[in-house]
């Protein structure tokens, strides 16, 4: 072959090549990706326990602008048509969003339009734990449940030597784990679990993506693990919790711990938080223990089409200790409120790049 043929070869392989990067580049950007903005906040009866609580939540949404929130504990007999009060209020702030709770303790807020919407489920106890809804973001239909777990049975509090029932102090922490495990499925938030995973599994089956999000009132396994057990009064304790070991046995990701695994400098406690505008003694309820953990989450279920991106908590930095505020003692990244905090937890907050159908 002339070196004018190899030339030529060596040309139209070059051309080739740089003809598959364009196609290559073309698909990518017909796969762009879109943003989706997730906050999830229990609001402590509506916003009522704090002085004027509600400018506070209306407050830290225009702060941070989600896509979706993921609200519970909304509901108190004294705050009626609470989610139509919030979305005026936001509009006011030139924050529209859709929004529904069913006359639920449970709410989402969307900037995206929100179908389908349905409570899930009703538990033999007659509670209605969980509300749905659909919205369509970037081609891809995305399930999206906001949750409120039973508060009762809380027995995080048993090896801190604390009644999850009564929240009276015990003579004695009790740490074994089988015996905590049996009195914390007194509750309902294994059934819940349950309920949740069989549904959205019909809408996995449907090719939606799942995002799941709330106060679980019940800590995660991945929290209480060997590296943990001489930590903030686990005194020993290993416990696999159900609720997270229920969703982590079926694929779900805990968007938290997925980025930032090192529970030990990362624990991310959301209860009790620290809030300047009430008094501690209304925030901890077993005052002489280290009772933080985190109880609040969100969840997803992994695909192609959905990539985790960060994760923070949001709230007052400060924590609390045995009925003491302090500074931050841990490597968390918060995202500090510019105004009034709402609640007596923290909130957490995802964002996700959402890809299209090929």
């Amino acid at each position: 072959m002339s070196r004018k043929n190899r030339i030529l070869n060596t040309l139209s392989c070059r051309n080739l090549v740089l003809a598959g990067i364009l196609l290559l580049f073309s698909a990518c950007q017909t796969r762009q990706p879109e943003d989706l903005r997730v906050l999830q906040m229990n609001l402590w009866h509506a916003g009522t326990a704090v002085p004027d609580g509600f400018t506070g939540i209306a407050g830290i949404i225009e702060q941070l602008s989600p896509d979706v929130v993921l609200l519970c504990e909304i509901s108190n007999r004294d705050q009626q048509n609470f989610i139509p009060r919030l979305l005026d209020e936001l509009r006011k702030r030139e924050q529209p969003y859709f929004g529904e709770s069913l006359d639920m303790s449970v709410g989402i807020l969307s900037r995206y339009a929100l179908e389908d919407v349905s409570s899930c489920f009703t538990l033999e106890n007659g509670s209605r734990p969980m509300i749905k809804g659909n919205i369509r973001v970037n081609g891809q239909v995305i399930t999206i449940y906001s949750a409120h777990l039973d508060y009762t049975h809380y027995e995080c509090y048993l090896p801190r030597g604390y009644s999850g029932t009564t929240w009276q102090k015990l003579e004695a922490p009790l740490t074994d784990p089988e015996v905590i495990l049996e009195a914390n499925r007194l509750s309902f938030r294994d059934e819940t679990i349950e309920a949740f995973l069989a549904d959205a599994e019909n809408e996995i089956q449907k090719g939606h993506l799942i995002l799941l999000g709330g106060d679980f009132n019940e800590p995660s396994h991945l929290d209480w693990q060997e590296e943990t057990k001489d930590l903030w009064d686990h005194h020993g304790a290993v416990i696999e919790w159900d609720c997270s070991w229920l969703l982590m046995e079926n694929g779900y990701k805990d968007t938290y711990r997925e980025l930032f695994p090192d529970v030990v400098n990362y624990p991310a406690f959301t209860f009790p938080s620290a809030n300047p505008a009430v008094e501690i003694s209304k925030l901890a309820w077993a005052p002489e223990a280290d009772e933080r953990d985190r109880i609040d989450f969100i969840y997803y279920y992994p695909s192609p089409s959905i990539c985790l991106r960060d994760a923070s908590v949001v709230g007052p930095s400060q924590t609390i200790i045995r009925g003491v505020q302090h500074e931050s003692d841990s490597k968390d990244s918060f995202i500090e409120p510019k105004g009034i905090w709402p609640t007596d937890h923290k909130a957490m907050w995802a964002v996700f790049s959402i890809y299209s159908k090929k």
